[in-house]
């Protein structure tokens, strides 16, 4: 299956399901993984959509900073 092909087929699914309205599709928020500039230890962050930059404090050394 091309990306062309999953495109168009992701389109009518979503077409079906808004003629149906047994669905309500809404953006939630966005997971960042990032990593920490002080120990390098992975983060998860959870923005609001259309946030890019969100604040944070490591989950093992505490160090206060904003993802990229």
């Amino acid at each position: 299956m091309s990306k062309q092909t999953a495109r168009e087929e992701t389109e009518r699914l979503i077409r079906e399901a808004m003629e149906k309205k047994g669905l309500t599709i809404k953006q939630g928020q966005t997971r960042i993984e990032t990593k920490c500039g002080k120990c390098g230890a992975p983060n998860r962050v959870s923005a609001a959509p259309g946030e890019t930059r969100v604040e944070f404090a490591c989950k093992e050394c505490g160090h206060k900073q904003r993802t990229l």
